[in-house]
Formats: C-alpha cells, sequence, structure tokens
C-alpha cells in the first residue's frame, strides 16, 4: 500500500481517481487547491504524487518543481485534459515520470501508478552500498513482484541455511548463476568462496582436469600439480552450470565425490578429502534425459534435493519496470552518465516484447540504450529498431503465424506507435523517424484515422 497524494481542480475527477485507486488499496489523499496538497505533502509526506496541469492557483509544473524540493525522489505523474507534445516535453524535463492525456481508462492510471511506484522504490535503493547487517544486496534477477519470483525469493531464503545441495532450472538468460550466488551468500558458507564451472561444450578429459586437477606428469605436459575447481570450492560452493551437457564419464566421477566426499586428482593414488556444498544448473529437462537414459538417475538424485524453476521474463512482465530501473542505476555506477527515466513508450515497447533471451537479453538492450542516450531519459529511439516488430511467439510453442506482407507490418506499426503517442502525430512521426507530412500520407494510404 503506497501514500498517494492526488491534486486537480476540478472535483469530479479527483474523485474519480480517489476512487481507481483506492480500491487497490493505497492511502490517497486528495485537494482541489495546490497549495493546500503541498502543505499537506510537506506535513505528512506521500510516495507519488499525481497532479493536473492547469490550475488556477498554482500550475502542475510548479507544484512538481515545489515537491521535488521538498521529496527529491518524489515521482509524479502530470494529468491534462489538454495534451501537447511540447507539453509532454516540458514536463519530463520538469521530473514528471509521466505525462498523462485525459481522458484515460482506469487501467491505465493504475498501471502508470503501479509503473511510477516500483521506480521509486528502485530509486531509493540506488545510492545505498549495502542492505542491513548480513544481507546481500538484491541481485538483479530477484527484484520482482510476481508470484513466481516470490515463491523463488522464499525457496532461496528457505534452502540457502541448509547444506542441501539445490538444482537450478530455466532457460538460458533467465539469471540462474544470480540464484546461485544468492544462496551461497545466505549461506553458512557465504565465507568461503563460489566456484562455477560451465560444463556446456567442454570434452570430459578437460572438464576432468578442471574439476579434479592433476598430479606431476599426470599426462604428457604436466609439469607441476594443478589443484582442481572441486579443491578451489572446499569450504564454499561449487556451481555446476549446464550439468545436463556433462558425459557420463563425468557423472560417475561426480557423483563418487558427492557418496564419498573424497576426490583423486588425475594421475594421483591418494583420496583428497572435500568439504563442499553442490548448485546445479540446467536448461534441459533433466527428468526426460532420465528417462532417455542420457543423465544418470542416481546423480540426479543426488543433485536435485530442492529444484528452484526459474519463470522466462515473457512470464513476469510486471517485473521489467522494477529490472529496468535497476539495470539502470547500474549503468550509471558503471559510467558517468545519470540516466533517471525510462519514457512511458519505451517502457511499454519492453513489457510487450517476448524476450526469448530473458534478463540477460533486456540487460544488452539497456547497455545499447545507456550507450546512445545524452541525456537523462531512455526514449524509444534509444531502443533496437526492430523491436516493437519482433514479437516473438515464447519458444517452443507451435503453429507459428503466417508472416506479414511488408505494407501489413508498416501498417501494424504505425497503429502501434501512435496508440504509444495516444495519437499525437508530431510525436508518432519523431518516433518513426519520419517527418509529419510522411506520416500523414501513411496514415492516408492505410486508412488510418
Amino acid at each position: 500500500m503506497a501514500r498517494i497524494l492526488m491534486v486537480d481542480d476540478d472535483p469530479i475527477a479527483l474523485k474519480q481517481m480517489r476512487r481507481i485507486l483506492g480500491k487497490e488499496g493505497h492511502q490517497v489523499r486528495g485537494y482541489t487547491s495546490p497549495l493546500k496538497g503541498l502543505n499537506s505533502l510537506k506535513t505528512q509526506g506521500c510516495d507519488l504524487l499525481v497532479t493536473d496541469l492547469r490550475m488556477a492557483e498554482m500550475d502542475g509544473l510548479e507544484l512538481l518543481q515545489a515537491a521535488k524540493r521538498e521529496c527529491p525522489l518524489l515521482e509524479v505523474i502530470l494529468v491534462t485534459g489538454y495534451p501537447s507534445l511540447d507539453g509532454a516535453v516540458e514536463a519530463v524535463k520538469s521530473g514528471a515520470y509521466h505525462y498523462l492525456a485525459k481522458p484515460f481508462s482506469p487501467d491505465q492510471l493504475r498501471s502508470t501508478v503501479e509503473q511510477a511506484l516500483a521506480v521509486r522504490e528502485l530509486k531509493a535503493g540506488w545510492d545505498g552500498a549495502a542492505g542491513p547487517a548480513g544481507e546481500p544486496l538484491p541481485a538483479p534477477l530477484l527484484l520482482g513482484k510476481c508470484p513466481k519470483m516470490a515463491l523463488v525469493d522464499t525457496l532461496i531464503r528457505q534452502i540457502a541455511p541448509t547444506e542441501c545441495n539445490v538444482l537450478i532450472t530455466g532457460e538460458s538468460g533467465t539469471g540462474k548463476e544470480v540464484v546461485a550466488k544468492s544462496i551461497h551468500a545466505r549461506s553458512a558458507r557465504r565465507s568461503g568462496p563460489f566456484v562455477a564451472l560451465n560444463c556446456g561444450g567442454l570434452n570430459p578429459e578437460l572438464v576432468a582436469n578442471e574439476l579434479f586437477g592433476h598430479e606431476k606428469d599426470a599426462f604428457t605436459g604436466a609439469r607441476s600439480r594443478k589443484i582442481g575447481l572441486i579443491e578451489t570450492a572446499n569450504g564454499g560452493t561449487l556451481f555446476l552450470d549446464e550439468i545436463g551437457e556433462m558425459a557420463e564419464s563425468m557423472q560417475v566421477k561426480l557423483l563418487r565425490v558427492l557418496q564419498e566426499r573424497e576426490l583423486f586428482r588425475v594421475g594421483g593414488t591418494q583420496a583428497v578429502p572435500v568439504d563442499l556444498r553442490i548448485i546445479a544448473a540446467t536448461a534441459r529437462d533433466l527428468t526426460a534425459a532420465v528417462v532417455q537414459g542420457a543423465f544418470r538417475q542416481d546423480l540426479y538424485y543426488r543433485i536435485n534435493v530442492v529444484n528452484i524453476k526459474l519463470p522466462p521474463l515473457r512470464e513476469r512482465r510486471e517485473d521489467i519496470g522494477l529490472l529496468t530501473y535497476h539495470m539502470l542505476g547500474k549503468a550509471n555506477a558503471r559510467t558517468a552518465k545519470r540516466i533517471e527515466n525510462i519514457s512511458a513508450a519505451a517502457l511499454k515497447l519492453l513489457q510487450e516484447y517476448s524476450f526469448p533471451g530473458n534478463v540477460r537479453e533486456l540487460e544488452n538492450i539497456l547497455e545499447r540504450a545507456a550507450a546512445l542516450c545524452s541525456g537523462n531519459t531512455i526514449q524509444v529511439a534509444h531502443l533496437p529498431p526492430d523491436l516493437a516488430t519482433l514479437q516473438l511467439l515464447p519458444l517452443g510453442s507451435g503453429n507459428p503465424q503466417p508472416l506479414l506482407k511488408l505494407d501489413e507490418l508498416e501498417e501494424e506499426y504505425i497503429r502501434h506507435v501512435l496508440q504509444l503517442t495516444g495519437g499525437m502525430r508530431a510525436e508518432a512521426a519523431q518516433m518513426l523517424g519520419i517527418d509529419r507530412s510522411s506520416l500523414w500520407r501513411k496514415m492516408k494510404k492505410y486508412g488510418i484515422e
């Protein structure tokens, strides 16, 4: 529940907005007087300000600026019945989170408010370098409020203090190593090493050498003893990524380590005791691999004491705003830039995209956008130009739809951009990279009103 301050000199509009947000469980205070609203902000504070733009006593931009002086982290949504491109630009330059044109639907208001509150929550944590004592900072993947991620977070907190082995499953790019590191950071082994190995694409001999190490003269070129990753992880956590790709001969050797708590270096005859926790990850269906005989059943049960299944990003779209602002905060820390916002149109494009590459793809897109952005706000123009048209099907779905013809694709994209801009043609033309007369001709060609 958030504390929302609303200011609108139209009592009917104010009542409607208060009713919509009040039903969402928010604590809403409403004023028809901007000065009374500002005084309420000073005495009682708030998490979000929603204000009309044109008011006689004080206009919305003046109220925004005064409110920001009182609460620099405050997010502000400006609403107006007289939308214009110049007004939208001025609002964003003044620090507004969004410029909402009347009339708007209850869903539009609810969605915009939810996103603005998520942004405020993240900005509040940008300047902090550490969390509470003993508690690691949240990782990008773990930010989110969708039920599936809430379950992941609960599982991590429950199993981290234990010694049980964990199997993390999920599509590529969902952040399996991030989860493994979070488990390690919350465990009793957090002062020990976290060692990772990607088992995919490595031949069995190389994996054996990396995991178990070797003795001097164990093979040609072995001029000295090498300590393997399992020994290196002693007292800590060993993370085996893509374990489903591990050869059967290596599966047998790993199983013995788990059972006996000891290993033999390649070429060695003396057992070396080990004390570590195994966290494994895979994008494969290991249950099916066991049935097909491609993965050992006994090893599967050893590593799969607890299974954490990570949802793809397309199944947690409500978290994209949170992830976006967190990643922009990281980008600011790496560079001299101070990107503070992403436009509503750009965020909407991200939220509608299917992200076959999941969180990793989102991070790459935002890194590109940050590099291209010269101001403090990510715009549609900073995103990959084909993002709006690449609404890909979920991985593994059947019956793909036939490809659109070029004219159909152009028409669909123009309609989409006009929807994003609320029908404002000048802004739509700018987003499309064409002049207004070209946009008018194309709209006439496709019968777009």
